[in-house]
């Protein structure tokens, strides 16, 4: 893909001084992605493209005066191209497209690739439709990839929707869809089944880009995966698996989120490489919090450079190898007839945005946007998406027989880690259902689809952190069905029925009150407030479920992956226990 001057023959005029530029950037030291150099220059910009970068590094009589109808002192400061996420769940921040373009534009991020897998999960291809429109006419450019698993894994839940073969044809087909979304059923992929093979051939067809998502393959797998035409992985962890996935040559999507933090282990893997082309950086999820307090991309970079990168080849990194990565011809360096996304610094090691430009247009000044952001309704914000039958208080406790029962539990790890085991345990039964109350560690879990399907299960759960009340979340992965974990009915009943009228988000329950609540009304996934009244509403909910007993790193995020049946051991969705090894609903009473 490639930007187009709207008039090439008047850009190359202005490069040729024979009209003025609409704005020369002059007194700055130009960091050069292309050759990894550093000198001083000014750049002059037509019609949101460099028309022409005048230098002289070499001491040879260059370089050569810029006529404009405007300039901009960039203070002996270094310019830079803007920022680009080469992977990020716009979802995860709880904001709308608008609102991300708020917090990291002035950050010096320009552009974003982003998976709504989360957004199409609940609402299917009007929520892919959805992220498309409300990213128009922003100060960021916003590539929407198609998302390959939705849901993650058929069979194992119900989603909202069901992508295959022809609705990946018809996200193709929209404006703004470069590629396929991280490809995470790398066993399907691997196996040929037939709806991996037929969405792998909608992208080969049109010959866009395809994202990876393969954790830990390794040898003939990664090989089989790469040579299905898969191009990149953001999900490695290990120096040995980014080592192997570069030497293949995959682009290594280097992470730095709120969640997972791999940029210390990456880099240092890779550091010493002679080429490092295939390597670049992405965030994935990035809290609202972290969003204001660390940075977006150039918290990345910053921590690229900490890990052993050159800064000029961390800014690189961040720059154009994801340009190319996505096949942007003339995006992410500064140079003539390259797209005008650009970024003022004072310091490269830590870069903080001075001045942003946006398609050669000021847009952000000291940390702050000095353009309007269009105000636009879309009806997708104004509809509550939880379509659940609210169940009864029988419903939500287990039955059983005898004094004793032989069960299932999910049991998580440690209080920091979404990974959980499938235990076998005998519970008390009471009154003909089981009985939690003598050992705080167990509660009840139940998943109640939201998607209109009416279905509902309840299991147990042991090692989740609260000791009292319910916690119930519509940010349940990667369907987002209603979960809840709850010590009574009456306490988990108070939190359905809040978040079915609110249109979902987070809840917190003590005693049948409502202690703690975050609206996310946008598909249960999003709030419409920017990221700073937004912070302060999780920040209030975080101390909600603190007081519960949910007292790991960021207790909010401790209920969105127990329904997330491709991360191990054992998970819980619509349908049941699910074991996740072998792929399979497993029935809560041991036979």
């Amino acid at each position: 893909m490639k930007f187009e001057p709207k008039d090439r023959r008047k850009l190359a005029d202005a490069a040729l001084g024979r009209i003025p530029c609409d704005l020369a950037i002059r007194n700055v030291k130009l960091v050069n992605v292309l050759t990894g150099e550093i000198y001083p220059a000014e750049v002059g910009i037509l019609d949101g493209f460099i028309a022409c970068v005048s230098a002289d590094p070499d001491g040879s009589g260059a370089a050569f005066s810029i006529e404009a109808a405007g300039e901009y002192d960039g203070r002996g400061e270094f310019l830079l191209p803007g920022f680009i996420d080469a992977h990020v769940h716009i979802e995860s921040s709880m904001v709308t497209p608008a609102n991300m373009a708020a917090a990291v534009v002035p950050q010096g991020t320009t552009t974003i690739i982003t998976d709504p897998h989360e957004a199409a999960n609940v609402g299917g291809i009007e929520a892919v439709r959805y992220m498309i429109d409300a990213a128009r006419d922003l100060p960021l450019r916003v590539y929407v990839l198609a998302p390959s698993c939705v849901p993650a894994v058929p069979g194992l839940e119900y989603a909202g929707a069901y992508f295959g073969p022809a609705e990946m044809d018809a996200m193709l087909d929209m404006d703004s869809v470069p590629g396929i979304a991280e490809i995470m059923d790398y066993a399907g992929v691997l196996d040929h089944s037939e709806r991996m093979e037929g969405i792998l051939e909608a992208g080969r067809r049109r010959g866009v880009f395809l994202q990876g998502h393969a954790p830990f393959l390794s040898g003939r797998r990664l090989n089989g995966y790469i040579a299905s035409g898969i191009e990149s992985d953001h999900e490695s962890r290990t120096a040995a698996e980014a080592r192997e996935k570069m030497r293949l040559g995959m682009f290594l999507d280097a992470r730095e989120g709120s969640v997972s933090t791999n940029i210390e282990t990456l880099v240092g893997a890779v550091k010493n490489f002679p080429s490092l082309a295939n390597l670049t950086l992405c965030t994935d999820d990035r809290e609202p919090e972290d969003l204001l307090t660390q940075g977006h991309m150039n918290y990345v970079v910053s921590r690229a450079v900490k890990a052993g990168l050159s800064p000029v080849q961390a800014i690189t990194c961040g720059t154009l190898n994801v340009a190319r990565e996505l096949g942007l011809r003339n995006l992410g360096a500064v140079a003539p007839g390259w797209a005008a996304d650009l970024q003022i610094v004072p310091d490269i090691s830590e870069p903080k945005a001075r001045a942003v430009f946006f398609g050669g247009e000021l847009v952000a000044e000291n940390g702050e946007l000095v353009v309007p952001l269009p105000v636009r309704n879309f009806a997708q914000e104004h509809r509550n998406t939880v379509n659940v039958k609210v169940p009864d208080m029988d419903e939500l406790r287990i039955k059983a027989t005898g004094e004793r029962a032989r069960i299932r539990i999910v049991v998580y790890d440690s209080p920091q880690s979404s990974f959980t085991r499938i235990v076998e345990e005998e519970v008390p039964v009471k009154d003909g259902f089981l009985d939690l109350s003598s050992d705080p560690d167990l509660m009840f879990a139940a998943v109640i689809n939201r998607h209109g399907r009416g279905n509902l299960a309840v299991a147990v759960v042991r090692g989740f952190g609260a000791r009292e009340g319910a916690v119930a979340s519509t940010v349940a992965h990667d369907s987002h069905n209603l979960a809840i974990v709850y010590d009574r009915p009456e306490n988990a009943l108070v939190a359905i029925k809040t978040l079915t009228d609110s249109g979902g988000g987070h809840c917190a329950v003590r005693n049948g009150t409502v202690t703690g609540h975050l609206p996310l009304p946008i598909f249960g996934l999003l709030s419409p407030l920017p990221c700073g009244p937004l912070v302060r509403q999780v920040n209030a909910m975080k101390e909600a479920l603190r007081s519960l007993g949910v007292n790991t790193k960021n207790p909010v995020m401790r209920i969105v992956s127990i329904t997330l049946p491709v991360i191990p051991e054992g998970k819980i969705t619509d349908l049941g226990i699910v074991d996740v090894n072998a792929q399979k609903i497993v029935p809560l009473f041991v036979e």
